[in-house]
């Protein structure tokens, strides 16, 4: 198994990313990945993440962990950024290589309901002049429990 979890405060390219785990994990029959980023959203300017790095880090690692134990995943990709970012931007990338199409997607499904709820990253927005807090939709809890 192979696992990689990278905590970044400067831009990264899924493509090129996504083209690395794939050719390290060539034969395999299901590769799935997921790509987050800033939405363009009305007037929303930035997205800044914050995060305390002595649990970040350690938090993602654990989790990877999880997702590789329960689904049986020989290799998994975990980017975050940390930081202000811009609309567009990519703010997350989670990739999951398995024998079969089923562990991976489940393996990264289950990765990004963590991230998006369960997490050690506090998110705010900028409108205008005015910054604002955001906080994980009830959906976001649902699908977190999904997982018991």
């Amino acid at each position: 198994m192979s696992r990689d979890v990278r905590l970044l405060t400067t831009p990264f390219d899924p493509a090129t990313e996504i083209a690395a785990f794939g050719a390290a994990h060539r034969g395999f029959g299901g590769l799935c990945s997921f790509i987050g980023a800033v939405r363009l959203d009305g007037d929303v300017e930035a997205l800044e993440l914050l995060h305390y790095e002595a649990m970040t880090l350690p938090g993602m690692e654990a989790l990877a962990d999880e997702a590789l134990a329960r689904f049986g995943v020989a290799g998994l990709l975990i980017i975050h950024r940390a930081g202000i970012m811009h609309p567009g931007d990519p703010i997350v990338l989670v990739a999951a290589a398995g024998r079969h199409r089923r562990e991976a997607i489940e393996a990264v499904d289950f990765a990004m309901d963590h991230l998006k709820s369960d997490s050690w990253f506090w998110k705010r927005e900028l409108r205008g002049v005015h910054w604002t807090w955001i906080e994980p939709r009830a959906q976001d809890h649902s699908d977190l429990s999904r997982w018991g």
